[in-house]
């Protein structure tokens, strides 16, 4: 397999038109390919200023998992901290994480954002918002989005070989009409559910009107738990 490191766009868009397969860690690839042969020709992003960009309100797609630090939001740096272990999160990579992953346990963090992506393609380099993302897989460069009043994230414990474990992401923006509106996004199982709603003076009624929205069909244990990270984040919220 012949690996190349492109160090400009255009570069990287003349090797995808040759073929090259994007990888970041591999970790996600790795065992694939040693069971049903290397690709020919593969790519990585981790010398493309672009990808590898960390910021307030920007992060790229090659920045390895254990290098999202305390400059991005809270709900993305705690979705990075909780990816496998330390010797996976020194490896794997936050597009590999979105775009590669069954488990997208940045996903949820991102969604709470309400990210946008840059993709790059062999034509062109766009933006594109999440769902696209995920269901279209194009080469990631990086996310961005407007940074949140405040930020939470709780991944509870699963048991080994078990089904993935309940994510819950929540975030408040302050909108331009002077208005406060929470963001929530919930991983049950492999699916990812997320919603919004006005911050009202009172926690409860916001939780009943995200209960009272898709993400009332969650099972109940996943609802009371989306209840207290909705109260611990509007009471965080108020502080500001």
């Amino acid at each position: 397999m012949l690996l190349r490191l492109p160090t400009s766009v255009s570069e990287a868009q003349e090797y995808l038109a040759q073929g090259a397969v994007p990888i970041g860690g591999a970790t996600l690839v790795w065992a694939g390919w040693q069971r049903d042969g290397f690709p020919e020709l593969a790519m990585s992003l981790r010398n493309l200023p672009e990808a590898n960009e960390t910021a307030r309100e920007t992060l790229g797609a090659a920045v390895l998992l254990h290098r999202v630090d305390e400059r991005v939001p809270e709900v993305l740096r705690r979705a990075a901290g909780t990816v496998g272990t330390g010797a996976v999160r020194r490896t794997a990579t936050v597009g590999g994480n979105i775009v590669g992953s069954t488990l997208r346990c940045l996903l949820p963090a991102a969604l709470v954002l309400d990210a946008r992506a840059t993709v790059l393609t062999q034509d062109r380099v766009f933006e594109t918002d999440l769902t696209e993302l995920v269901a279209k897989r194009p080469l990631l460069l990086s996310l961005r989005w407007q940074a949140p009043l405040v930020s939470g994230y709780r991944k509870m414990e699963a048991e080994a070989g078990g089904p993935p474990p309940l994510v819950v992401a929540t975030a408040v923006h302050a909108e331009e009409s002077g208005r406060r509106r929470l963001r929530v996004a919930v991983r049950d199982g492999y699916e990812v559910f997320s919603e919004s709603a006005d911050c009202g003076t009172d926690a409860g009624d916001t939780a009943d009107a995200l209960d009272a929205s898709a993400l009332g069909s969650l099972p109940a244990g996943a609802r009371a738990v989306l209840r207290e990270q909705v109260t611990e984040i509007l009471g965080r919220a108020a502080e500001h």
